[in-house]
């Protein structure tokens, strides 16, 4: 497929820029995936893709971060490549994410969520959206969000920390409890929960398929240097648990800044611990019937990648294999986004399936959705 040139542009926070290139000499064939798996690209020209979101019949949303856009991607042909790319909305505060429910797109400011009514009919009217929420915090800085709806019929919604590292509860600069969270609301009510404190930055989650349980990553603080500390999978037991920011980080580690005095035992380990600075962001369950069977009930995840490691870290998609709540292998699934030099052409932001079972993963860097598909060999 060929691509239209482009420059990527800065990544906030971003301490080494990352060069210029044209997507037309992105090459797939970099990418390694298990015998089996093709991927190729499902939609180009979709600036900052972020969190997808699939309507009943087969349109996908795609949120961004940075490019204050929302857009459509349409297969009509169902061939696996979309024809349309259209944009239906723009001028957001980073609309990181999305979720279909009941036929409306919800979609995630920094400080609101909105919701664009039955969006299917509608999306190609450049439709006037409503305001569900509209009192979250306004700070930019880990603002942008990932979103859905649980089985509980709630809308999950995490606040990341304003900062790196910080107290939020009560300390200096900041005093919202909202902050570093993950909270639930109750769209008809108004009522919210608290489903997980103590939570730095989490940009992905997803419910076990068959335990209902509730996962999410999280994104480790960042100087402390290359190798701590590391970022994380978590599993919610109980509503309301904290898993450790400001104070413990990884399950064990103290923080330097701010875990004097605190015990460990109060907070909840992390069910994986990964590698440093990899930034999981999407994470996704599978539950398809394309791939091979050992895939069913795998959670993918999307390591975006490390910012400001002296050697890269992350940039692929990996997988984890969950037995009885807990984590028993962790393995890639594609690589190769991150080169030899120590360079990156691509970095997986967010991954969902179609109604097919072929997994699509947003890359926010390349601006392109790719399209994972399965042929037993």
């Amino acid at each position: 497929m060929y691509f239209k040139h482009l420059k990527i542009a800065s990544i906030a926070l971003l301490a080494s820029q990352f060069l210029a290139f044209s997507v037309q000499a992105l090459s797939l064939d970099k990418l390694s995936l298990p015998a089996g798996y093709h991927i190729s690209v499902f939609a180009d020209s979709v600036k900052n893709a972020r969190q997808m979101a699939v309507s009943e019949h087969g349109i996908v949303f795609v949120g961004s971060r940075d490019a204050g856009l929302v857009h459509a991607l349409v297969d009509k042909d169902g061939d696996g490549k979309a024809e349309t790319v259209l944009k239906i909305a723009e001028g957001l505060n980073m609309p990181s994410g999305l979720v279909i429910h009941k036929g409306d797109l919800y979609v995630a400011e920094v400080s609101r969520i909105l919701k664009y009514a039955d969006i299917e009919k509608n999306y190609t009217q450049l439709p006037k959206p409503t305001v569900v929420i509209d009192d979250l915090p306004s700070e930019k800085h880990h603002g942008w969000k990932y979103i859905d709806f649980g089985p509980d019929g709630w809308l999950y919604v995490p606040i990341g920390a304003p900062c790196n590292i910080c107290e939020t509860n009560g300390g200096e600069q900041f005093d919202n409890p909202l902050f570093a969270s993950i909270l639930r609301f109750n769209i008809t009510t108004g009522e919210k929960q608290w489903v997980a404190k103590g939570v730095r930055n989490s940009v992905g989650f997803d419910w076990h398929p068959q335990s209902h349980q509730f996962w999410f990553s999280d994104n480790g603080r960042d100087m402390m240097g290359d190798d701590i500390p590391p970022c994380e999978l978590n599993a919610v037991e109980h509503m309301g648990q904290h898993f450790g920011y400001p104070y413990f980080h990884a399950g064990t580690i103290r923080d330097p800044e701010f875990g004097k005095d605190k015990k460990m035992a109060d907070y909840v380990a992390p069910k994986l611990n990964l590698m440093a600075h990899v930034a999981p962001l999407g994470i996704h369950f599978y539950q398809g019937h394309m791939f091979a069977p050992n895939m069913q009930n795998r959670l993918f995840v999307a390591e975006h990648g490390s910012w400001n490691r002296s050697q890269k870290s992350g940039y692929r998609v990996m997988m984890a294999t969950v037995v009885d709540g807990e984590v028993t292998s962790y393995e890639p699934f594609i690589e190769g986004w991150l080169e030899s030099d120590n360079t990156a052409w691509g970095r997986p932001a967010a991954i969902t399936s179609l109604a097919d079972g072929s997994l699509l993963i947003a890359d926010d860097f390349a601006n392109v959705i790719y399209r994972v598909t399965y042929q037993a060999p």
